[in-house]
């Protein structure tokens, strides 16, 4: 795949980018396991994180089998 110019990098950017475009800065950070819920850093982490289970629904449109369901 080098000779196309495709990395694990770029594979990894490109959908991080792609999950951000389209459910917003918190899912694809908690996609990509930046910031784990108990441990937000930055600005803007201090008031917007996704949890696991926000993830899950996000990605597949269905809460996840193995998600742990949060309390409303």
């Amino acid at each position: 795949m080098k000779n196309l110019g495709v990395s694990a990098h770029w594979l990894r950017y490109t959908t991080l980018t792609w999950v951000e475009r389209n459910f917003g800065y918190a899912i694809a950070a908690g996609y990509a396991g930046h910031v784990p819920v108990s441990n937000r850093a930055g600005n803007t982490l201090t008031y917007v994180a996704a949890t696991p289970a926000e993830i899950a629904t996000a990605l597949t449109g269905e809460p996840h089998p193995l998600a742990i369901a949060e309390p409303q």
